[in-house]
Protein backbone atom coordinates (compact mmCIF):
# COMPACT_ATOMS: atom_id res chain seq x y z
CA UNK A 1 0.00 0.00 0.00
CA UNK A 2 2.90 2.36 0.78
CA UNK A 3 4.25 2.22 -2.82
CA UNK A 4 0.78 2.99 -4.18
CA UNK A 5 0.54 6.07 -1.98
CA UNK A 6 3.86 7.30 -3.34
CA UNK A 7 2.73 6.57 -6.89
CA UNK A 8 -0.22 8.89 -6.58
CA UNK A 9 1.49 11.54 -4.45
CA UNK A 10 4.08 12.01 -7.23
CA UNK A 11 1.41 13.41 -9.59
CA UNK A 12 2.52 16.79 -10.99
CA UNK A 13 -0.09 19.31 -12.04
CA UNK A 14 0.62 21.41 -15.11
CA UNK A 15 -1.21 24.03 -17.09
CA UNK A 16 -0.83 24.49 -20.84
CA UNK A 17 0.21 27.72 -22.54
CA UNK A 18 -3.19 27.62 -24.29
CA UNK A 19 -4.98 27.60 -20.90
CA UNK A 20 -2.88 30.55 -19.76
CA UNK A 21 -3.70 32.44 -22.97
CA UNK A 22 -7.42 31.83 -22.44
CA UNK A 23 -7.26 32.88 -18.78
CA UNK A 24 -5.57 36.20 -19.48
CA UNK A 25 -7.43 36.81 -22.75
CA UNK A 26 -4.25 36.94 -24.80
CA UNK A 27 -3.09 35.42 -28.10
CA UNK A 28 -1.55 31.99 -27.70
CA UNK A 29 1.42 32.85 -29.92
CA UNK A 30 2.12 35.89 -27.72
CA UNK A 31 2.10 33.70 -24.61
CA UNK A 32 4.48 31.22 -26.25
CA UNK A 33 6.89 33.99 -27.25
CA UNK A 34 6.90 35.29 -23.67
CA UNK A 35 7.64 31.77 -22.39
CA UNK A 36 10.55 31.42 -24.82
CA UNK A 37 11.91 34.83 -23.84
CA UNK A 38 11.73 33.96 -20.12
CA UNK A 39 13.51 30.65 -20.78
CA UNK A 40 16.34 32.51 -22.54
CA UNK A 41 16.55 34.87 -19.58
CA UNK A 42 16.65 31.82 -17.26
CA UNK A 43 13.66 33.15 -15.35
CA UNK A 44 11.81 29.86 -15.88
CA UNK A 45 12.77 26.32 -16.83
CA UNK A 46 12.41 25.06 -20.39
CA UNK A 47 8.89 23.57 -20.49
CA UNK A 48 8.05 20.55 -22.67
CA UNK A 49 6.31 21.26 -25.97
CA UNK A 50 3.44 18.81 -26.55
CA UNK A 51 0.41 18.37 -28.78
CA UNK A 52 -2.65 20.15 -27.46
CA UNK A 53 -6.29 19.30 -28.01
CA UNK A 54 -7.56 18.73 -31.55
CA UNK A 55 -9.62 21.65 -32.83
CA UNK A 56 -12.86 21.36 -34.80
CA UNK A 57 -10.87 21.46 -38.06
CA UNK A 58 -8.76 18.49 -36.84
CA UNK A 59 -5.69 20.69 -36.43
CA UNK A 60 -3.59 19.94 -33.35
CA UNK A 61 -1.65 22.95 -32.04
CA UNK A 62 1.49 22.58 -29.98
CA UNK A 63 1.41 23.89 -26.43
CA UNK A 64 3.85 24.27 -23.57
CA UNK A 65 3.19 22.43 -20.30
CA UNK A 66 3.82 24.88 -17.47
CA UNK A 67 4.25 24.21 -13.75
CA UNK A 68 2.62 26.28 -11.05
CA UNK A 69 5.61 28.46 -10.11
CA UNK A 70 6.54 29.30 -13.70
CA UNK A 71 2.94 30.12 -14.63
CA UNK A 72 2.97 32.97 -12.08
CA UNK A 73 6.16 34.36 -13.62
CA UNK A 74 4.62 34.21 -17.11
CA UNK A 75 1.36 35.90 -16.12
CA UNK A 76 3.25 38.56 -14.14
CA UNK A 77 5.10 39.40 -17.36
CA UNK A 78 2.03 39.37 -19.59
CA UNK A 79 -0.84 40.70 -17.52
CA UNK A 80 -0.50 41.12 -13.74
CA UNK A 81 -4.18 42.08 -13.39
CA UNK A 82 -5.18 38.50 -14.26
CA UNK A 83 -3.15 36.89 -11.45
CA UNK A 84 -6.32 36.31 -9.39
CA UNK A 85 -7.78 34.23 -12.23
CA UNK A 86 -4.63 32.15 -12.32
CA UNK A 87 -4.75 31.53 -8.56
CA UNK A 88 -8.39 30.43 -8.85
CA UNK A 89 -7.55 28.08 -11.73
CA UNK A 90 -4.74 26.40 -9.79
CA UNK A 91 -7.03 25.90 -6.80
CA UNK A 92 -9.60 24.30 -9.10
CA UNK A 93 -6.98 21.93 -10.57
CA UNK A 94 -5.64 20.97 -7.16
CA UNK A 95 -9.13 20.28 -5.79
CA UNK A 96 -9.90 18.17 -8.84
CA UNK A 97 -6.73 16.13 -8.33
CA UNK A 98 -7.53 15.61 -4.66
CA UNK A 99 -11.03 14.38 -5.44
CA UNK A 100 -9.69 12.06 -8.16
CA UNK A 101 -7.39 10.13 -5.82
CA UNK A 102 -8.71 6.71 -4.79
CA UNK A 103 -9.80 5.89 -1.26
CA UNK A 104 -6.77 3.96 -0.03
CA UNK A 105 -8.72 2.72 2.99
CA UNK A 106 -10.78 0.67 0.53
CA UNK A 107 -8.53 -2.15 -0.81
CA UNK A 108 -10.81 -2.91 -3.78
CA UNK A 109 -10.89 0.71 -4.96
CA UNK A 110 -7.14 1.08 -4.48
CA UNK A 111 -6.51 -2.08 -6.51
CA UNK A 112 -8.70 -0.84 -9.36
CA UNK A 113 -6.88 2.50 -9.37
CA UNK A 114 -3.49 0.76 -9.46
CA UNK A 115 -4.63 -1.46 -12.34
CA UNK A 116 -5.89 1.54 -14.33
CA UNK A 117 -2.60 3.36 -13.90
CA UNK A 118 -0.62 0.25 -14.84
CA UNK A 119 -2.65 -0.13 -18.06
CA UNK A 120 -2.17 3.55 -18.89
CA UNK A 121 1.59 3.20 -18.45
CA UNK A 122 1.65 0.10 -20.64
CA UNK A 123 -0.28 1.97 -23.36
CA UNK A 124 2.16 4.88 -23.17
CA UNK A 125 5.19 2.59 -23.52
CA UNK A 126 3.58 0.94 -26.55
CA UNK A 127 2.97 4.34 -28.14
CA UNK A 128 6.56 5.44 -27.50
CA UNK A 129 7.85 2.31 -29.21
CA UNK A 130 5.51 2.82 -32.17
CA UNK A 131 6.56 6.46 -32.53
CA UNK A 132 10.30 5.72 -32.37
CA UNK A 133 10.86 5.61 -36.18
CA UNK A 134 8.90 8.84 -36.61
CA UNK A 135 10.92 10.59 -33.90
CA UNK A 136 14.20 9.34 -35.37
CA UNK A 137 13.20 10.71 -38.77
CA UNK A 138 12.25 14.04 -37.24
CA UNK A 139 15.58 14.33 -35.45
CA UNK A 140 17.41 13.60 -38.70
CA UNK A 141 15.44 16.27 -40.51
CA UNK A 142 16.08 18.76 -37.70
CA UNK A 143 19.72 18.92 -38.80
CA UNK A 144 18.79 20.30 -42.23
CA UNK A 145 19.67 23.99 -42.49
CA UNK A 146 17.60 26.56 -44.34
CA UNK A 147 14.36 25.85 -46.16
CA UNK A 148 13.30 23.33 -48.77
CA UNK A 149 10.47 22.91 -51.24
CA UNK A 150 7.41 20.92 -50.15
CA UNK A 151 8.10 18.47 -52.98
CA UNK A 152 11.41 17.52 -51.37
CA UNK A 153 9.92 16.82 -47.95
CA UNK A 154 7.03 14.94 -49.64
CA UNK A 155 9.51 12.59 -51.31
CA UNK A 156 11.37 12.05 -48.03
CA UNK A 157 8.10 11.11 -46.34
CA UNK A 158 7.04 8.69 -49.07
CA UNK A 159 4.43 10.86 -50.75
CA UNK A 160 4.09 12.02 -54.34
CA UNK A 161 4.12 15.82 -54.52
CA UNK A 162 0.53 16.21 -55.75
CA UNK A 163 -0.77 13.72 -53.19
CA UNK A 164 1.06 15.53 -50.39
CA UNK A 165 -0.34 18.92 -51.42
CA UNK A 166 -3.85 17.43 -51.37
CA UNK A 167 -3.25 15.95 -47.93
CA UNK A 168 -1.99 19.26 -46.51
CA UNK A 169 -5.05 21.06 -47.88
CA UNK A 170 -7.40 18.40 -46.48
CA UNK A 171 -5.73 18.73 -43.07
CA UNK A 172 -6.13 22.49 -43.02
CA UNK A 173 -2.43 23.32 -43.30
CA UNK A 174 -2.40 24.76 -46.84
CA UNK A 175 -4.95 26.94 -48.58
CA UNK A 176 -6.33 26.06 -52.01
CA UNK A 177 -3.63 28.24 -53.62
CA UNK A 178 -0.93 26.08 -51.91
CA UNK A 179 0.02 28.86 -49.48
CA UNK A 180 0.03 28.04 -45.75
CA UNK A 181 -2.53 29.28 -43.28
CA UNK A 182 -1.17 32.28 -41.37
CA UNK A 183 -0.96 30.45 -38.06
CA UNK A 184 1.56 27.99 -39.53
CA UNK A 185 3.63 30.90 -40.82
CA UNK A 186 3.45 32.42 -37.32
CA UNK A 187 4.76 29.15 -35.89
CA UNK A 188 7.66 29.45 -38.36
CA UNK A 189 6.85 26.14 -40.06
CA UNK A 190 6.67 27.73 -43.51
CA UNK A 191 7.96 30.77 -45.34
CA UNK A 192 6.53 32.26 -48.53
CA UNK A 193 8.91 33.44 -51.25
CA UNK A 194 7.82 35.86 -53.95
CA UNK A 195 8.76 34.69 -57.44
CA UNK A 196 8.93 36.42 -60.80
CA UNK A 197 5.45 37.79 -61.57
CA UNK A 198 3.32 36.06 -64.17
CA UNK A 199 2.32 38.20 -67.14
CA UNK A 200 -0.93 37.18 -68.81
CA UNK A 201 -1.88 37.47 -72.48
CA UNK A 202 -3.14 41.04 -71.90
CA UNK A 203 0.19 42.12 -70.46
CA UNK A 204 -1.13 42.29 -66.89
CA UNK A 205 1.40 41.30 -64.24
CA UNK A 206 0.29 38.94 -61.43
CA UNK A 207 2.38 38.23 -58.31
CA UNK A 208 3.35 34.60 -57.72
CA UNK A 209 4.53 32.95 -54.54
CA UNK A 210 6.12 29.64 -53.54
CA UNK A 211 5.70 27.94 -50.16
CA UNK A 212 8.95 26.71 -48.59
CA UNK A 213 9.30 24.50 -45.51
CA UNK A 214 11.58 25.68 -42.69
CA UNK A 215 13.65 23.38 -40.48
CA UNK A 216 10.97 23.56 -37.77
CA UNK A 217 8.33 22.84 -40.40
CA UNK A 218 10.22 19.79 -41.61
CA UNK A 219 10.20 18.40 -38.06
CA UNK A 220 6.47 19.19 -37.73
CA UNK A 221 5.61 17.44 -41.01
CA UNK A 222 7.87 14.47 -40.27
CA UNK A 223 6.29 13.85 -36.87
CA UNK A 224 2.81 14.08 -38.38
CA UNK A 225 3.21 12.17 -41.65
CA UNK A 226 6.32 9.94 -41.51
CA UNK A 227 4.36 6.74 -40.87
CA UNK A 228 1.60 7.27 -43.44
CA UNK A 229 3.39 8.18 -46.69
CA UNK A 230 3.27 4.67 -48.07
CA UNK A 231 5.35 5.33 -51.17
CA UNK A 232 5.22 7.97 -53.85
CA UNK A 233 2.36 8.12 -56.27
CA UNK A 234 0.96 11.27 -57.82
Amino acid sequence: MGSMLKLYSDAVLTMTSREIADLIESRHDSVKRTIERLVKARAIAQPPLVDGEKAANNIVEQVYEIGKRDSYVIVAQLSPRFTARLVDRWQELEQRLASALPDFTNPAEAARAWAAQYEAREALETKVAADAPKVAFAEAVRAIDGTCHIGKIAKALGFGQNRFFKRLKADGILLENNLPYQKYIDRQYFTVIEQQPYVDSKGVSHPTFTTMVTGAGQVFLAKRYANIGGGANV
